[in-house]
This record gives C-alpha cells, structure tokens and sequence, in this order.
C-alpha cells in the first residue's frame, strides 16, 4: 500500500513537472510571438512613417519650387507692369493683379485679393458666376416666351396638368418677383445635387492641379470640351478665355438689371422691351 502511494505521487509529480515545462514552453513560444509580431508591427511602421516623411517632404519640395517660380515670374513681371491700375487709372494697380488671368484690368477697389491663394479663389468664384449668369441671361427671356406654350403642348399630349410658373404679368419665379414655390421642389434637388458635384470638383482640381506634371492649374477648367472648340495653343486659348469672362461679366450685369426692371416696372422685360425679343421668337 505504501509502495502504491509513493508511486501514485510519483507519477503525480511526474504529471506535473511535464505540464509545467509544457506551460513554461508555451509562454516562450507566446513571448517570443508577441516580440516578433511587435518588431514587425514597429518596423512596418516605422517605414510608413519613413515614406510618409519622404512624400511630404517631396511635395513641400515641388511646392516651394512652384512658389519660387511664381515669386519670380511675379518679380519679373512687376519690372514690366504699370504702376496705376488700367481700369481705374488714378489708382495704384493691386499687388496681385499682375495680368496672369484673362480679363484682368487691374480692377479690385476694395482689396479682395489680399494674396495668390485669396485670388485664386475669387477667380473661380466669378467664372461659376459667369457661367451660371450666361445661362440665366438666355434662359430668362426664352422662359418668358416659351413656357406657357410648352406647358400648353405637354399638357396636350401627355395629360400631366402643367402649369405655367409665369405670373399674370408674365414675369419669371425670382427672389424679387415671387413665385418661388411654384418651381418644382425636384428641380430645385437636381440644381442643389448638381452645384454641389461641380462645386467638389473645382475644389479638387484647385487642391490637387498644382502644376506638378499638368501644367498650371487654371481656375475653372474641368476638362470638359464635348464639342472640341477649346483651340490647342496658348493665343487661342486666351482669347477664348477672354470672351468667355467678357460675356459672363456682361451677363451678370444683365441678369441683375433682368431682376430690377421686373420688381420696378411690374413688366416682364419681354414684354417691355419686345424690339430685342419678339423679332427673334
């Protein structure tokens, strides 16, 4: 009986010295594991953070030669342009304005563009206004001849009970005029939808066209030319940039006097001034 007792704890004790150099051994395993798989995670890091580094450093590399450029083309420049503005010749001409984008005349009175960054943004401003005034300006004499015929013809055809959105004295919805609410709330999401697609778009093209392998970015250009009238060299494109800002500040002004002629006569400008409109439609 004593000689099975002594062999029972010996076998115990056998059991659980195994089990303790087991256990002891697969700590090991585990410490060495979580060192190697920490040595690895830091290493990988460390050479993330090393690539990072060294594309940060190349792209504030390439932007001070691009500002160094500027600051030199800007030197150069200056040398050559007027010290009075040309639109307004009494006045000194801006420190910004030096003629680097179409239609620039020296006019800023009130000293918006205090820096390249603030201009850049203000020029892209005024050409989505251009553009957006361009169609306002044609849109707005067409809707005033147009849109109770066409009401009248889809609703002949296609039974959809349209109603034209003109007032009794054929005036347009505008802010001044009224009738805002008769506009379809799924146009107004489609213009909202659309402004703001374009609106990412200009952003991304400002933040990221920074003449690293594309050429200067230009305030504006989106790429899209479906019909191919862009011309390819540098005469032909500023002239067209030119027209383009010309007709679009033109337009502005219009589109304003559209919206003021209305609220003060009570007249669509169709109607008051039927010699630029009624010959044509």
């Amino acid at each position: 009986k004593t000689q099975n007792t002594r062999r029972t704890k010996e076998r115990t004790n056998g059991t659980r010295r195994k089990a303790f150099v087991c256990s002891f051994i697969w700590q090991t395993i585990l410490a060495l594991g979580r060192q190697t798989l920490s040595w690895r995670v830091n290493f990988n890091l460390g050479r993330l953070r090393k690539e990072q580094g060294n594309r940060e450093r190349r792209k504030s590399e390439a932007k001070m030669t691009t500002m160094s450029s500027h600051l030199s083309a800007m030197v150069e420049t200056a040398k050559t342009l007027p010290r009075n503005s040309r639109s307004i010749p009494f006045l000194r001409r801006p420190q910004h304005l030096t003629g680097r984008f179409a239609g620039d005349v020296g006019f800023d009175p009130l000293g918006l563009a205090s820096s390249p960054e603030q201009l850049l943004y203000y020029r892209e401003a005024e050409v989505k206004h251009s553009r957006l005034a361009m169609l306002a300006a044609a849109g707005w004499p067409v809707s005033e001849l147009l849109d109770r015929s066409i009401a009248r013809e889809i609703d002949a055809d296609l039974g959809m009970d349209l109603t034209s959105t003109l007032d009794a004295n054929d005036r347009v919805p505008s802010l001044l005029n009224g009738g805002m609410d008769h506009v379809s709330p799924v146009f107004w999401g489609a213009c909202l939808g659309l402004s703001a697609a374009i609106d990412l778009k200009g952003v991304t093209n400002s933040r990221y066209s920074d003449g690293g392998g594309g050429g200067e970015y230009v305030p504006g250009d989106y790429g899209w030319d479906p019909l191919g009238l862009y011309p390819s060299d540098e005469d032909g494109r500023a002239r067209m940039q030119l027209a383009e800002i010309k007709h679009g500040r033109l337009s502005m002004v219009a589109v304003v006097a559209f919206a003021a002629q209305e609220f003060v006569s009570k007249v669509g400008v169709v109607d008051e001034t039927p010699m630029f409109f009624r010959p044509l439609l």
